[in-house]
């Protein structure tokens, strides 16, 4: 399925945020998700199924400064 991940396009299979985060390999608590524009919560990330065009962004804090 084609996702826009962070403002780029990928072709990847994933069936749900949740496991789009493991094949990425996002990991930790300090992540922030939204999908087309609506955030989705930690909690919410399993059950969030993804369909062919969403828009995902995943967001990770920053070290340094």
């Amino acid at each position: 399925m084609k996702l826009t991940i962070n403002g780029e396009e990928h072709e990847l299979q994933a069936a749900t945020l949740a496991e789009l985060l493991q094949r990425l390999e996002f990991e930790g608590d300090w992540l922030a998700t939204a999908v087309n524009g609506e955030l989705v919560r930690k909690a919410d990330r399993a059950g969030h199924r993804l369909e062919d065009s969403d828009r995902i962004e995943i967001l990770s804090p920053m070290q340094g400064g």
